[in-house]
């Protein structure tokens, strides 16, 4: 093993790494929108987009997010709709990651006590303000470990971009290994830099979690 070949691509292997942050990052809160919209809309009363949210669901649930990549990067420029490659795999992944929000987030709003809403609009709030102040905040805190589980598994699912040319970290490390051929290494370093920024987050998002909710400890 022999890992100084890989030194004097140091600075593509960071830009790689910036290139996959900016991609979860953006997905990710593209998704989280979608995901309060899909659940909001899944709790209203219009059925005809009950339906739709639903099918969207299991559309982006159950096909491959490679497919839906290669859908939106190759299939829509025949319809006019042509996106260079991080754009494509934004696009494709906001829409998979939203498809999940959409259930966690459904299931946050399920769990706050009907009571509670009852309450609020006993005391004259409006739909906006008894959603905003007493549905959401709890909703958000019980739905936040699933949301945190599932950006981290975004995080690792944005190697897929590589496939359409999107300049993120595997898609580099198919440049420096086809460079050097040191294949062994060089995974062996992206393995260790997906791993680093995983579990980052997952330390983040716990402390964020506790500053933010104050759960309490289980006993």
């Amino acid at each position: 093993m022999n890992f100084l070949p890989l030194w004097r691509y140091q600075n593509q292997l960071i830009d790689g790494a910036i290139v996959t942050l900016e991609l979860t990052v953006i997905a990710a809160l593209a998704g989280l929108l979608i995901g309060v919209a899909g659940a909001v809309a899944l709790n209203g009363r219009i059925t005809p987009l009950r339906w739709l949210v639903r099918g969207y669901i299991e559309l982006f649930r159950n096909t491959p997010s490679l497919i839906q990549i290669f859908i939106v990067f190759f299939v829509l420029p025949n319809f006019g709709l042509k996106l260079p490659a991080f754009e494509a795999a934004a696009v494709a992944l906001s829409l998979y990651f939203g498809a999940y929000s959409v259930e966690i987030i459904r299931a946050g709003l399920d769990s706050v006590p009907k009571n509670q809403i009852e309450a609020g609009q006993c005391l004259g709030l409006s739909g906006w303000q008894v959603f905003r102040h007493i549905l959401l905040p709890p909703a958000l805190r019980n739905a936040y470990p699933a949301v945190t589980s599932q950006f981290v598994l975004l995080l690792l699912g944005t190697s897929l971009a590589s496939q359409v040319a999107a300049d993120e970290l595997f898609h580099v490390a198919g440049f420096i290994e086809s460079r050097t051929y040191r294949s062994f290494e060089v995974y062996a370093v992206i393995c260790v830099v997906y791993f680093a920024m995983a579990m980052s987050f997952k330390a983040l998002f716990a402390i964020i979690g506790l500053a933010a909710f104050r759960w309490p400890r289980r006993r």
